[in-house]
């Protein structure tokens, strides 16, 4: 396995840095803080922690209830949706009306809708390209709809290194020019492929050069390619080089030693960069072990806590 610990050129990664020093004023205006409290971040729920439940039609569980699970079960005040769970919604105004209400039932906020699955925001075709814009529009509204402040998506292109640059830069701007006046956020997620190069990432989020257009640095998701000699970059340095954009934190989770740590990433390492880039917006538990998801979720709320004293 290669690990990157900065990107495979030194120049494209100094640019980044670059790029990303440039941007650490801006912070400020690209977070939202927690409010009315006095630990470092608040912790929300992704639904994707809960994918094998929602999947299993057994347990008779949907998207409809994730708020009052999200509540009831663990405590949690707010949720981030990932659309494959509600694929046909995203224009049915009477589902919608119906999450929202459950949501204000049991006060819960709707943060952001993780979208997949509708085409690649920078694919080489320029038709296909467009397409891909179009069809994430919907979601933009339904995000506006449920109060929500962003949409994640995912920066797949194909091409030279440069292209891909141009390419999910070009379907990036265009989708945050229709999400802009709606009040909603464009977030990329490192993702797979050069979206998990962190430094390249950063200089596409440049390229877009819209305040509303920022990233959701995932813990977990640094491979570039996978397989039996995978490409990786370094967590802590890609972690680093997304916050100056960061508008939502995706606290990825596998296994837990025995002390409740997680045990492929140092977490209290990790949320320090976090809070030290000035972010104290919400932190989304994505719990991707194996075994129960409950627990699972538990066990990562619980660390999440635990390091919030620590760095607090």
């Amino acid at each position: 396995m290669r690990t990157f610990p900065t990107a495979p050129s030194r120049r494209q990664f100094l640019q980044a840095s670059m790029a990303a020093a440039a941007a650490t004023t801006l912070t400020g205006s690209r977070v939202f803080a927690a409010e009315g409290s006095d630990a470092p971040y608040k912790i929300s729920l992704a639904e994707w922690s809960l994918h094998r439940t929602l999947r299993d039609k057994s347990k008779g569980i949907t998207n409809l209830d994730f708020p009052r699970i999200t509540k009831e079960e663990f405590g949690i005040d707010a949720v981030e949706y990932v659309n494959q769970f509600f694929k046909d919604k995203a224009r049915d105004t009477n589902y919608l009306t119906e999450l929202k209400t459950r949501c204000s039932d049991v006060g819960v906020k709707s943060l952001l809708i993780m979208v997949d699955g509708e085409g690649n925001l920078g694919d080489p075709n320029e038709e296909k390209r467009k397409k891909a814009v179009e069809n994430h529009h919907q979601w933009v509204e339904a995000a506006k709809f449920l109060g929500c402040h962003s949409i994640r998506v995912n920066a797949a292109s194909g091409g030279s290194y440069t292209e891909q640059l141009d390419r999910a830069a070009d379907g990036l701007r265009r989708l945050s020019e229709f999400a802009a006046p709606h009040g909603i956020n464009v977030i990329v997620e490192n993702h797979g492929g050069l979206s998990s190069n962190a430094a390249w990432l950063a200089v596409v989020i440049e390229r877009v050069g819209m305040d509303n257009c920022g990233t959701l640095p995932d813990f977990g998701n640094f491979y570039i390619t996978r397989g039996e000699n995978p490409d990786l970059f370094n967590r802590y340095h890609g972690v680093q080089a997304l916050m100056p954009y960061a508008k939502a934190v995706s606290a990825k989770t596998h296994e837990f030693d025995a002390d409740g740590n997680e045990t492929s990433t140092d977490y209290e390492r990790m949320m320090k960069i976090v809070v030290d880039h000035g972010y104290h917006g919400y932190v989304g538990i994505e719990f991707e072990g194996g075994g129960d998801e409950y627990e699972g979720i538990r066990k990562s709320k619980a660390l999440l806590e635990k390091v919030a004293k620590k760095i607090g």
